[in-house]
């Protein structure tokens, strides 16, 4: 069965398209009018191995949170679908993420129980033209609508670039872990509920 999904979300401040093919090999088209975004979400897609196209067009006269939170909205519901409820994967992933001074490490429950931790610090307020705040606006979004529980923390490190992209890198790894087949579950829900 084909894990993917291809989704709209069109209000007063974003058009958002995203197309995901959890099974794929890193392929990316990001178009979001942030320079540093696409940047971080063609890295999410390489190392989690998920094909992605991202299409946003956002308020970006006002400021990014609206298309930097949109996106990352879409992205979240798009994982939810295209994994169909969780039935038949691993359910829970992790992964430690080296950039030069910094260290980044993400764990993932794919639970339909929601939630993120976020221990992560910037010396600076923007990277580019980006402000460092939206990076935890993305991934609360983004957890909020996969159903994902994300625990994110950067364990040390400098340099906000690589803060930022490896906790982005960080959070395709783990998620590619966790929606792993597993064919020890036998198709359903790996849970002692029977359901995600």
């Amino acid at each position: 069965m084909k894990r993917s999904a291809d989704l709209k979300r069109e209000t007063k401040e974003t058009q958002v398209r995203v197309a995901l093919d959890v099974d794929g090999t890193g392929v990316a088209k990001i178009s979001t009018g942030i320079g540093f975004y696409d940047h971080m979400l063609d890295s999410f897609a390489r190392h989690g191995g998920f094909d992605l196209t991202v299409e946003t067009k956002g308020d970006l006269h006002i400021d990014m949170h609206h298309t930097v939170e949109d996106t990352a909205i879409v992205l979240g519901q798009a994982f939810k679908q295209a994994l169909s409820g969780f039935a038949g994967v691993r359910r829970f992933g992790s992964a430690y993420i080296p950039m030069d001074e910094t260290l980044t490490r993400c764990a993932v429950d794919l639970s339909n129980r929601p939630y993120l931790v976020w221990r992560v610090q910037f010396a600076r307020p923007k990277v580019g033209e980006m402000d460092t705040e939206l990076f935890k606006e993305f991934h609360q979004a983004f957890a909020m609508n996969a159903g994902a529980c994300v625990h994110l923390e950067t364990l040390y490190g400098d340099n906000s670039h690589h803060i930022a992209e490896s906790g982005f890198k960080a959070l395709a790894r783990a998620l590619r872990a966790a929606a792993e087949p597993d064919p020890k579950t036998g198709g359903h829900a790996p849970s002692t509920k029977g359901v995600l």
